[in-house]
Order: C-alpha cells, then sequence, then structure tokens
C-alpha cells in the first residue's frame, strides 16, 4: 500500500512496525512464560500454552499486515487445501534466508497449528527470548558428535532423551514441528564445500526429523514439505524490509506418515538407512522442482 515511498524509508517503517509488534506482546508472553513456569500444575501450565500460542498467533498476523502495508511482496502459493489447525504436522523445508521464517508464517499461518522451531540448548539462556520460547514449547536439542560420544560413551542416547521430554509436551494438542533438516541457509561457498550432489539444496540431514519421527511419529499425522523458491534471487533480510522483494513461490507437498517412516532411528541400523534413503529422495525430488521452477521463471 505505501511501496510507493523510497526503499530506505519503507525499510525504517517497516522495521519500527515489526519491533513495535513485537514490544508489544513480549511483555504479556514473558509474564505468562514465568507464570506458566512457577505454577507446577498441569492443568494451569496447558491453559497457559494455549494463550501462548494464541499470542505468538496475534504477533504473525499483525507483521503479515506490516508486510502488506508497506510492500507489494506477491507470494504464489500451492498445496495449503487441504491442511487443518487441528492435526498434528511435521514441517520440513529448504533454507536459503531468515526471510523464509517470515514466509513460512505467513503462508502457514491459520492453516495448521503454530510452528515449533527447533532451537539449540543454549539458546534457552537468551534473556527474555529463552523462557518465551520454552514456554511456547519450543523444542530445545542437545546434539552431540560422533566423536564427542566415543570420549563420553555414557552419554550415548542422551540426546535422544532429550528430543523426547522436548516432545513429549506436545501429545496433548495439535502442533507444527519445524525443521530446516539443511541444518543452516544455503550458500554457494556451503555447497561447494559439502560437495552436495544437489543443484539447489544442501545435504538433508535425517537425524533431526528422525529423532522426532522415533519419539512421536504415532502422533503426528503428516509430513508438510514445503519448497520455497526466490524468482528474484536469494534475499537478504534488509532487501525483504525495503520491499525489494517483489515474488515469492511457494509449493506445499502433504505426505501422509506411513509405517516405513517409524521406528528407531538411534538403534536400528536397517531403519534408520532406510530413512535416510527416503529423505534424499524426498530431496531429489525438491531439487527438480527449484529446477522446474528456475526454468519456468
Amino acid at each position: 500500500m505505501l511501496n510507493f515511498l523510497p526503499a530506505f524509508f519503507i525499510g525504517f517503517l517497516s522495521f519500527s512496525f515489526y519491533t513495535l509488534n513485537t514490544i508489544f506482546w513480549v511483555l504479556p508472553i514473558v509474564i505468562c512464560s514465568i507464570l506458566k513456569a512457577l505454577l507446577p500444575f498441569k492443568f494451569w501450565q496447558k491453559i497457559f500454552s494455549y494463550l501462548l500460542d494464541h499470542m505468538a498467533s496475534y504477533w504473525v498476523a499483525i507483521n503479515t499486515v506490516n508486510q502488506k502495508l508497506f510492500t507489494n511482496l506477491t507470494i504464489d502459493v500451492s498445496g495449503v487445501e487441504d491442511l487443518n489447525p487441528k492435526q498434528w504436522y511435521l514441517v520440513i523445508c529448504n533454507h536459503q534466508s531468515w526471510v523464509d521464517i517470515v514466509i513460512l508464517q505467513r503462508v502457514l499461518h491459520g492453516k495448521i497449528p503454530f510452528l515449533k522451531f527447533f532451537l539449540k540448548k543454549e539458546l534457552i539462556y537468551v534473556p527474555f527470548l529463552g523462557i518465551a520460547w520454552w514456554a511456547l514449547d519450543f523444542p530445545f536439542m542437545k546434539r552431540y558428535s560422533q566423536s564427542f560420544i566415543k570420549k563420553n560413551p555414557h552419554l550415548k542416547g542422551k540426546d535422544i532423551e532429550t528430543t523426547k521430554k522436548a516432545c513429549a509436551k506436545f501429545k496433548y494438542k495439535p502442533v507444527s514441528v519445524m525443521n530446516f533438516i539443511e541444518g543452516t541457509r544455503f550458500t554457494d561457498e556451503k555447497h561447494k564445500k559439502q560437495g552436495s550432489n544437489y543443484k539447489n539444496l544442501l545435504k538433508p540431514k535425517a537425524g533431526g526429523i528422525g529423532f522426532v519421527l522415533s519419539t512421536m511419529g504415532d502422533s503426528l499425522n503428516k509430513v508438510v514439505n514445503v519448497t520455497i523458491y526466490y524468482p528474484e534471487g536469494k534475499p537478504n533480510f534488509i532487501d525483504f524490509l525495503c520491499g525489494k522483494i517483489k515474488k515469492v513461490q511457494v509449493v506445499v507437498d502433504t505426505q501422509d506418515i506411513d509405517q516405513r517412516l517409524l521406528g528407531d532411528y538411534v538403534n536400528d541400523r536397517s531403519h534408520k538407512i532406510n530413512f535416510q534413503k527416503w529423505v534424499n529422495q524426498l530431496w531429489a525430488e525438491k531439487d527438480q522442482l527449484l529446477e522446474q521452477l528456475k526454468n519456468n521463471k
């Protein structure tokens, strides 16, 4: 609506709007987070969980208003027609920019439960945000490398125990567990360093979603496989704030979670190999889709 203004001014106004919206919601979210932490009663913790999710959803909704007000962004979306906010989902997506998170929140808002991103365990100590993420039931993961486990064998299996505890709370209400399975944002440098056999993607890391399906696969209904493509090239967040991104294409493919995806990812080697094959095939298809979107640009 206001995209006729100079780009730097749009960026300033948009950033200010985001900041004000965040400040507005941070205080009640932090207060409810503290109350949730202090009240050791499951009933009240469930009430606060629902309340906090609603607050976070309103935060996302107002951020979307901000985008429509200050930018002329067109998002071409397909595949969201059959999504249901009352179901349990595992959401995966390719990762190119911090803008991905904003696009995902906007496209999926109201269509599936509020997205819960996997976070590193250390982030729980971030002032204010750490307790807010905890109260919003974001799953914190503690991952150990194979070399670390060899030196500390008594910690074997501790990472899966942490994931189980993080996911246990999701069984009583619908949830969308989100994971960027490349583990980091795509760059040409990372792509070359990895020797990735995909043209547009980094190698997928199956461990995170393997853990999730091992711990709560019986609770999840479907996998939501999201592909994000930026026809004008990979953006940074400043470009997004300034309204320089004009179009984004999002393709959503929803798949049932069948029995071949369920099993003991940690201890069953056969299941682990088959699961990784499934992830690799999924990623090969995503790579082909990105090539098609490029060619149709």
